[in-house]
């Protein structure tokens, strides 16, 4: 039986959250991501994208490009309560939900055409929700699996959908560039230029024995199904977050050692923030480390009892930064839980360290609250205060 594969992808979508916050903004090319020299882009508004700005992009060389551009830091936090609300119209249509980032997801609606009428049906009726109850565009892709879903919504942008009818497939998927299927990258790509493809419908017409000898055997197999339009992967709901953290690239090389410890501090609780939004704890705190030279490295300390609390999670990355030498300075610093579990944290016992500390129990609580009222920056720890400068 044919499947019924939606691709929901918000348009521009942290950009678009900093103009709903501050209608001011509409209209003008905004740019969200790191405000530093060494900033990269995170998004895009698509008034920016007209001067050539796009994600992953340098900071500095956007603004280049568009100085006019308002440049705003990330507020992930807020995204993320974005995304939630997305997701929860997702919910209405179908309990086959495949989250891959903040702003996309697919969705199976196989099993809820009888409920909602035909793919088309529920990619508009999702739209006009979304657009109703967040103020945000999504773009649709409905096809029967996920590459032609993708490709679909890619098409459709902005504030569009586009569907790929059983039947159409291959009349919609061979013109598009070769580069556009998963598994070509820039190595791949310009292996199969030299066989002279283009588009995806070239690379289809190439035996698979020729792939295989070429990229070998796996990697050839799967580019010549999904060349001729078939993609067995299934929307996957389960699929289950590995770690949850927060890094920072610094403007300038930090070696100070009270700087870093308070940056240590501000993304702990942020990671702990939303560990506990998310209902999930952890066992292992990760502190990753790039040096002004690039080289990078991760120190880790795994505790026997899952952990939300973000004194923990303080603590732990307090410790691994005491072990590295950071005398030569840091270029980037970052703090993330692993071994993530489902259900309340292990909370230690009333009168124990935890619970006289900041991140203890019912004063964890009592923080969580007022941030979620006033804003994540609303209530925090003095010791990520910076010192009063003289």
């Amino acid at each position: 039986m044919s499947r019924t594969i939606l691709h929901v992808d918000l348009d521009a979508f942290y950009a678009s959250v900093e103009v709903l916050e501050n209608p001011a903004l509409a209209g003008k090319p905004v740019l969200v991501g790191g405000t530093g020299p060494r900033g990269v882009v995170a998004a895009a508004s698509y008034e920016a994208r007209r001067f050539g700005c796009h994600s992953a992009m340098p900071m500095g060389r956007a603004r280049r490009l568009c100085p006019q551009a308002v440049v705003l830091p990330p507020r992930f936090d807020l995204y993320a309560a974005k995304s939630r609300a997305v997701h929860e119209i997702f919910a209405a249509f179908t309990p086959v939900i495949e989250p891959i980032a903040l702003d996309e997801a697919f969705l199976d609606g196989t099993n809820s055409l009888r409920l909602f009428g035909t793919g088309a049906d529920i990619g508009a009726a999702i739209r006009a929700r979304v657009r109703a109850e967040t103020g945000l565009t999504a773009s649709v892709g409905v096809a029967p699996n996920k590459l032609l879903a993708k490709l679909a919504s890619d098409d459709a942008k902005p504030d569009g959908m586009l569907v790929v009818e059983p039947g159409g497939e291959l009349a919609f998927l061979h013109p598009h560039p070769v580069g556009r299927l998963w598994g070509v990258g820039p190595a791949t790509l310009a292996r199969l230029e030299r066989f002279g493809v283009e588009t995806i419908g070239d690379l289809a017409t190439i035996p698979e024995a020729s792939l295989v000898d070429t990229l070998g055997r796996a990697h050839g197999h799967q580019l010549h199904e999904l060349a001729c339009g078939r993609d067995e992967r299934p929307v996957e709901p389960d699929r289950e977050t590995k770690s949850i953290g927060q890094e920072e690239t610094f403007p300038r090389d930090v070696a100070d050692r009270e700087a870093l410890g308070r940056e240590v501090r501000r993304m702990a609780e942020r990671v702990g923030t939303r560990l506990r939004d998310h209902g999930i704890a952890g066992r292992t705190v990760t502190l990753k480390v790039r040096f002004p030279d690039f080289r990078t490295i991760t120190r880790s300390a795994t505790l026997p009892e899952p952990f939300a609390v973000s004194s923990e999670i303080t603590r732990q990355a307090l410790a691994l930064l005491d072990k590295v030498d950071t005398s030569g300075g840091v270029r980037l610093l970052g703090v993330s839980v692993s071994n993530l579990t489902a259900g309340a944290a292990h909370q230690a016992s009333l009168f124990g360290e935890e619970k006289t500390l900041d991140g203890g129990g019912a004063i964890q609580s009592v923080v969580d609250a007022v941030r979620q009222r006033f804003g994540p920056d609303a209530l925090g720890s003095a010791a990520t205060l910076e010192p009063p400068s003289e």
